[in-house]
This record gives structure tokens, sequence and C-alpha cells, in this order.
């Protein structure tokens, strides 16, 4: 009896120790930019491998959508952190709303114009009269940059090329409505290539070989909120946990790929799809331990202030618009 009694104690104790635990764990929403997909990798790992856990952290993940602003999900307090590019991070600051960067999991842009070979377009030069589809939303400033560091206009008069505003889908390229279409090397290249268009009939342009490229999928928060060291102790356990989770993505991309598809909710996505994503997404993910490279921050203000136009994305130099605080300890 005394042993069945000091049992029961020991496990009243256990549980007891697991529901203080469980209290004690920090909530952390963090806002997608886009749907759940292997973009996002790293997060749903982290998640399912338990390295949030080990932080102390309850993690929930909002997937993104069309008619989600993950800026204004972060603003209305609907998450503590975002995942978005830094264009539109870096418009979202200079029109008032206070985002910081505070790390940078994608080290390379994923984004290409895709050019059917039969168009005739075979380098930058043959862009001249072509018609482009673009993606607008605050990602057409690094098309824009990269056409005025050309010379080419943008408004379809001689010379310049026909912007056709283009859906998140590759329609334009498939019913020839358009010579190049906007790609990323993860997701809507594939979807040409599903359609039933054989590689060697497509010509492709990285932003990131045209020296145009902008930084992609960074990790946002409000600036107020890095006034408490709580918050900072808090974000930095969730980068370090996120980080662990994106090395263990590149290193195991299918089964990565499979954790992902666990938490898609909608079923529309496909395990040949998230796998062939994944791996594509592991080249931008490599060689960050999620600390901003400085130089890649200069190299995308300066893509935007290129850009100009009537309605430039930034218009001076920005102050402020990111930390090393949260990922220096992280990686103490």
């Amino acid at each position: 009896m005394k042993m069945k009694r000091m049992l029961k104690t020991m496990l009243a104790g256990a549980v007891s120790l697991t529901a203080f635990q469980a209290l004690a764990a920090d909530d952390v929403t963090l806002q997608l930019k886009w749907v759940t997909q292997a973009q996002f990798a790293g997060y749903y790992v982290a998640l399912d491998q338990g390295f949030y856990e080990e932080e102390d952290l309850n993690v929930e993940i909002k997937p993104g959508g069309p008619d989600i602003a993950p800026v204004q999900v972060l603003t209305g307090g609907g998450a503590d952190v975002m995942v978005d590019w830094m264009p539109s991070a870096l418009a979202a600051r200079e029109k008032g709303v206070p985002v910081v960067n505070i790390a940078q999991p994608f080290k390379s842009s994923g984004m290409m114009l895709t050019c059917l070979k039969e168009s005739g377009v075979k380098s930058p030069d043959d862009f001249k009269g072509r018609t482009l589809g673009v993606w607008f939303y605050g990602n057409e400033y690094p098309f824009l940059a990269w056409m005025a560091k050309l010379g080419i206009p943008t408004d379809g008069s001689e010379g310049g090329v026909e912007v056709l505003k283009q859906g998140f889908n590759v329609d334009p390229l498939l019913q020839k409505q358009a010579d190049c279409i906007s790609t990323m090397t993860y997701n809507e290249y594939w979807q040409v290539i599903d359609a039933g268009i054989k590689p060697e009939d497509l010509v492709t342009f990285k932003y990131e070989d045209q020296g145009v490229a902008t930084l992609e999928d960074g990790l946002y928060v409000l600036e107020d909120k890095l006034q408490d060291p709580a918050f900072v102790d808090k974000m930095a356990r969730f980068v370090r946990a996120s980080m662990k989770g994106w090395k263990w993505a590149e290193d195991n991309p299918d089964e990565a790929a499979m954790i992902v598809l666990d938490n898609d909710a909608s079923g529309a996505q496909t395990e040949k799809h998230q796998k062939r994503m994944m791996g594509e997404v592991a080249k931008l993910t490599a060689g960050s331990d999620g600390t901003l490279d400085e130089a890649d921050y200069e190299r995308t203000v300066q893509t935007l202030l290129s850009a100009g136009g009537e309605a430039p994305v930034i218009s001076k130099e920005p102050e402020g618009a990111w930390t090393h605080a949260v990922t220096d300890e992280a990686l103490k």
C-alpha cells in the first residue's frame, strides 16, 4: 500500500510538473506570407520535431492567402511575428508601420522571369516590345528596378515593354498572352513544367543572376515590442528553434515536405509538388544562420531606390528597419 501511495504521489507530481511546464511556455503566433507549403517548411518542422517545445514555446502558425495581408495581421495584434518580403516590409515602414526585420532565413531570392523560347527572347536585350507578366501588390518593385537598370520603359511605349498584371498563376504563358511571366524557382516554374512545357522550351532569367534580387521571406516584428527584453528573449528562442527546423528541412527535404502536407488543412497540395518545392527552397536557405547580411540588405534598398517611378516603394534610405539583437541572442 505504501508503495502504491508513493507511485500515486510521484505520478501526480509528474502531471503537475507537465501542467506547470505547459503553463510556463511562452505563446508565439507566426503569420505566414502565403498558404501552407514547403516555402515555410522550417517552421512546420520546428513545430513537428519539438524544437519550439524545447525552447519553452507554444507556437501557432497561421497560413496566409490572397486575402490576408501579414502586416495588417501583425499591427492588429493577430500575430507576434510575420514572414514577409523586404520590399513590402520597407514600404509599410515608410508609410508609418514600424516593422523591423529580426531574422533572415532566406539567403537568396527565388524570383525569376520565365519565357517561352519560341517567343525569341534569348537575353534581356530582347525584352523591348514584349509583353511581360508581373506580380503586383509589392512584388513588382524588383521588376521595375531591373527595367530601370536596363533603361527599358514599362509604360508600353515604343522601345519599352507592355506589363501584364499577372495573377498568382501561370495562365498568361500557357495561353500565350505574355512572352514571359513571373515565377518562383520553387513554385510557378514547376507549374509550367507540369502543364506540359519542357524545360528546353523555356528561357529563364533569375533576379539573383541579374543583380536586382531583393530579400524574401524574412521575419518581422513591431518595433516597440523590441523595447521589452522578455520579448527579445522569446523571439531569440523562436528564431533559434526555427533555424534548427530549417537546417533539418535542408538535410531531410522529403520528410520535411511530408510534414508540410500533414499541416495542409486545405488538402490542395500534392506530395510531388511539395517535395520538389522543398528541394528548391533548401537552395535559398542554404548558408543562412538567420542573421541578416548587411550587404544583402543594402543591395535590396538600392534596388528599390533605383526603381523610381511615380509611386516608388521607398523614396529614401530606411532607418531602423532591421536589428541583429534577436539573432545575436539566438546564436549565443
